[in-house]
Parts: C-alpha cells; sequence; structure tokens
C-alpha cells in the first residue's frame, strides 16, 4: 500500500486520537470533579470535539477529489463517521452532567468511565493496525479486545442502574443518573461501531 494510501489510515488514527483525549478528560473530571469548574472543563472537551471534526473534514475534502481508495469509498465515511460519534458521545455525558447540576460523582460512574479510556485506547490501537487488514495476525485480536470492554461497561451499566433505583434518593437526582449511564453506556458502544466497520471491511476483502 502506497503513502498516498496510508493517508486515510492515518486520518482514522488522529481521529480516534482526539476521542481518547476527550475520554481521559471525561476521567479526570470524574476523578476530581468540581462542578464550579465544569464550565470550563466543557469548553475544553468542546475544543477537543471541534479538531476531530476539523480532522474529518479535511479527510472528507480529500476523499471528494480521488477517484482510487485502499478501501471503498462508503467504508470511510462510515468509519470517519462512526470515529466521530465516539467523541460526540463523550462530550454529551459531560453536557448532561453540567445540564444536571450534578454535584457528585457516583463510584459506578467513574468505573464507566475508566472502561471508556480502556474502549478509545483499545480503538486506537487497533486503527493503528488497520492499514494491514489484509496480512494483519492481532487485528482481530483487538477488535474481541474491545467487544469484551463494550460487554464489562453493560454490566457496570447494569449494576449501577440498578444502584440508584435501590438507594433512597431524589427522584431527581435517581432520573438524572439514569440518563447520565445511558450516554455513558452509548460511549462504548459507539467503540464497538467504529470496531463493526473495521469488522466488514476485513470480511469484504478476505
Amino acid at each position: 500500500m502506497s503513502r498516498k494510501d496510508n493517508k486515510y489510515f492515518d486520518s482514522f488514527v488522529e481521529m480516534v486520537g482526539h476521542s481518547c483525549e476527550a475520554a481521559q478528560l471525561l476521567r479526570k473530571v470524574f476523578y476530581d470533579f468540581k462542578p464550579e469548574g465544569l464550565s470550563e472543563c466543557m469548553k475544553e472537551m468542546h475544543d477537543i470535539e471541534h479538531s476531530g471534526d476539523i480532522a474529518r473534514h479535511v479527510m472528507t475534502k480529500k476523499l471528494a477529489k480521488e477517484f482510487i481508495t485502499p478501501i471503498e469509498r462508503e467504508d470511510i465515511m462510515d468509519m470517519s463517521e462512526a470515529i466521530d460519534t465516539v467523541t460526540d458521545k463523550i462530550e454529551d455525558v459531560l453536557i448532561r452532567i453540567y445540564i444536571f447540576n450534578i454535584q457528585e460523582i457516583r463510584e459506578d460512574a467513574k468505573r464507566l468511565a475508566d472502561v471508556i479510556v480502556k474502549c478509545c485506547g483499545a480503538l486506537k490501537s487497533a486503527l493503528q493496525e488497520f492499514h494491514n487488514f489484509r496480512k494483519s495476525k492481532i487485528l482481530h485480536e483487538k477488535i474481541i479486545l474491545i467487544n469484551q470492554l463494550e460487554e464489562e461497561a453493560d454490566q457496570i451499566y447494569t449494576e449501577g442502574v440498578r444502584n440508584i433505583y435501590t438507594e433512597k434518593t431524589d427522584p431527581m437526582v435517581t432520573q438524572a443518573w439514569y440518563e447520565t449511564f445511558q450516554y455513558l453506556e452509548d460511549c462504548c458502544d459507539a467503540c464497538e461501531d467504529v470496531a463493526d466497520v473495521v469488522e466488514s471491511v476485513m470480511m469484504k476483502n478476505s
């Protein structure tokens, strides 16, 4: 594969790098939570999300000018959209924390933030190997790891939601955390969606 073709795969890695940065910021906010500083953290998160958007637009502009691509054009678009969704979903979590005026971060939410960081890291590792998808002996293992992390997130989500309904808490706080847990779990689902696109490309070209 030529260096020119590799640029698309490099763009995927760049985009998921922004997802990793967003995940790390979310975890940092959760573990060092200061409600009064949330507005500034949201601005920092939005800057990360915007950088991801710019990387996607640059790649889309390049795609519009080229006739021959290393994988199908639809797969390139699906991949860029799926990665962009990961970063968007992580930003959505922070927005919900702000909107619901949450004053304290639950321990099970912190555990989910940890898994999101791992998911994004595993995704970046997979996309760094993606350019070699026809010959790679380890890419499938990385996809399996992402699936396992998503299952771990599902378990934490299930127990976390159960906990908020079994605790004697203000109903508004319960509802706020129920929706926030959904958004947290969506982040890992979004990572798995990227892995699904990778797997689809591998199947088409096997």
